[in-house]
């Protein structure tokens, strides 16, 4: 496939997968923002896009350092897009999203806690949340980046969450995963704090996802 081939499709996944984002509900108006890893570069939605004024042509094609291509401005989020590319090569898609349980978690700045077994679909016992920072600086790029370390998503402290995957449509679900588990935790709260899974809960999970996975492959 052509260089210009695999650009245009990455483009036209990258706007059906944000109108699915939209659709979904993850995201209303202009809020947050989706990207796929290009080459040594990024495509990513551009700025106050949404689901009905995104097309192909104006996703703007973005370096690591923020210089682009075109009249469109890239998302003001690129840093923390690109932070999450240079720091993990398998990061191939990410998807910021401010989806309404996860904002209600984050607004507490607190972590989503292992009380359900499917909070260890995101790498762990739990889902980190780094503390506020301002959209689009630095410092939010380099906590999110560093909070994904054994983790492909983590909640944003009164903003919202990030995931990274290998695909794009692997992002999207794993965004759409981690509102369900957070208004699922929203939930249970209102019965008082869930039962959280032990250690060997943990070990017999990460035990029996690997026989899964052998299953999958084999």
């Amino acid at each position: 496939m052509a260089d210009t081939d695999n650009e245009m499709h990455l483009r036209e996944q990258l706007v059906a997968q944000y109108r699915r984002v939209e659709s979904l509900g993850l995201n209303e108006m202009s809020s947050g923002n989706l990207s796929v890893r290009f080459g040594d570069r990024m495509l990513i939605s551009p700025n106050g896009a949404t689901g009905e004024s995104i097309a192909v042509d104006t996703v703007v094609d973005t370096s690591f350092d923020g210089t682009y291509q075109g009249t469109r401005l890239p998302s003001s989020e690129w840093r923390m897009h690109a932070a999450i590319y240079q720091k993990y090569a398998d990061a191939r898609a990410v998807v910021h999203t401010h989806s309404d349980y996860c904002v209600a978690v984050a607004s507490h700045v607190t972590r989503l806690p292992g009380f359900h077994y499917l909070v260890g679909v995101f790498g762990g016992d739990d889902v980190p949340c780094v503390p506020y920072s301002t959209f689009g600086r630095q410092k939010l790029a380099d906590d999110a980046s560093e909070a994904l370390a054994n983790r492909t998503a983590c909640l944003l402290g009164n903003h919202g969450m990030i995931a990274r995957a290998p695909n794009l449509q692997r992002a999207v679900n794993q965004a759409q995963r981690l509102e369900i588990m957070c208004r699922q935790y929203v939930l249970a709260r209102q019965l008082g704090e869930p039962k959280r899974l032990t250690a060997d809960d943990w070990k017999d999970f990460e035990k029996k996802a690997e026989e899964m996975a052998y299953a999958r492959n084999g």
